[in-house]
């Protein structure tokens, strides 16, 4: 690589790793306020806390590197030219097309990290935040079970337990759930076991009696059951619904664009939802390269200004917008309708086409103003 083109990649290189610690951190600290509230509202130690911060750093570095790449981008330039860096290089015979080469090395370098994370680790640490998730949610509704006290985890909900055994089976168990103002359900059994499952724990009744007490404006009517083993989800009652299943974004890219009936059932999702997860994750980095050029060549157009470039900056900051709104309106698009994935596609190219022109209105050349006559 020649050594202006070294110069410029350090330049850009130095300012990305700035704006991206400034950032994150921003994101970062804002998301972790909410996580700290919730996890010690539930009596979560601080180690769980900083546990869940950090699982979620993945997901917020993968959204603030375009940005950042860009912010690099636009401030580099705007140095380069304020120090007559960007005049010099230009007068030595360098084209905006040749000065932009390092630019584009720069934005594949931030495009090939925002890969990693998509395709990797943002993956493994939602899985692991779904296992930890799940683990909790257990441990919570382990709190509520105490033997020998009515106790009311929801509202309408009551829970009796008369006693706890040593292997862990609840004996004599009592259920009243009225939250549905049209029927009263009441749920007895002689023992009852805690079983974790992928949708939040849940309590399998032995030998007990379901009855339900129904009126509508009419005569009371009870219906009464008897079972021998009955499966109540008390990771609703506890959570207020909680999550249902896994979610696609738990798995790998190269497993959603080839889904297995283990996959489809996890997550009750379809095959054309899968595979749209998975395109969305490989044009994702794609933006990075598109955030960069942009904010590049938007700054090489225009004149010299004694009030700076603010114009230009203005205008890469609508280019940027103009991308990301077409990334969200096709995003949109393919979730009402699976089959339309290769639109997820199309910002890029269009974010590419905008380069393209800037680059091409910097390079054309300039000949003096025609006076009146």
């Amino acid at each position: 690589m020649p050594r202006i083109d070294r110069y410029i990649l350090g330049q850009l290189l130095t300012l990305f790793g700035f704006f991206a610690l400034v950032l994150v951190a921003v994101y970062w600290i804002n998301r972790a306020v909410s996580l700290f509230d919730d996890l010690l509202n539930d009596g979560q130690t601080a180690l769980v806390v900083l546990e869940f911060t950090a699982l979620t750093l993945p997901l917020v570095i993968s959204v603030v590197l375009p940005v950042a790449g860009f912010a690099a981008a636009a401030y580099g330039t705007n140095r380069l030219s304020g120090e007559s860096e960007l005049v010099a290089m230009q007068a030595a015979g360098l084209s905006p097309w040749r000065l932009a080469r390092p630019v584009l090395v720069f934005g594949v370098f931030v495009g090939v990290m925002v890969a990693v994370l998509v395709h990797g680790l943002v993956p493994m640490a939602r899985a692991r935040l779904a296992e930890r998730s799940a683990e909790i949610a257990e441990n919570v509704t382990a709190q509520f079970l105490r033997p020998g006290a009515f106790q009311y985890p929801a509202s309408g909900v009551t829970l009796f337990i008369r006693d706890i055994a040593a292997d862990g089976r609840l004996l004599d168990l009592f259920i009243e759930d009225g939250r549905n103002p049209a029927e009263r359900l009441t749920y007895t059994a002689q023992e009852a076991l805690v079983v974790r499952t992928d949708t939040g724990p849940v309590l399998v009744l032995l030998e007990g009696m379901a009855q339900s007490l129904q009126g509508d404006g009419g005569a009371p009517r009870l219906s009464v059951t008897r079972f021998d083993e009955f499966s109540y989800d008390v990771g609703e009652m506890f959570q207020g619904g909680g999550p249902r299943g896994r979610d696609l974004r738990d798995y790998g890219t190269l497993r959603l664009l080839d889904p297995d009936p283990d996959l489809l059932t996890a997550t009750g999702a379809s095959p054309d939802a899968a595979r749209r997860e998975a395109h969305e994750r490989i044009a994702q980095p794609l933006l990075a390269p598109i955030a960069a050029m942009i904010g590049f060549a938007t700054l090489l157009i225009g004149g010299f200004s004694r009030f700076g470039v603010w114009r230009q900056v203005g205008w890469a900051i609508g280019g940027l917008i103009l991308v990301q709104f077409l990334s969200n309106a096709a995003a949109n698009q393919v979730g009402r309708d699976a089959a339309l994935w290769p639109i997820l596609y199309l910002p890029a190219l269009v974010g590419a086409g905008l380069c393209g022109g800037l680059l091409w209105l910097a390079a054309r050349p300039r000949g003096p103003r025609r006076g009146a006559a």
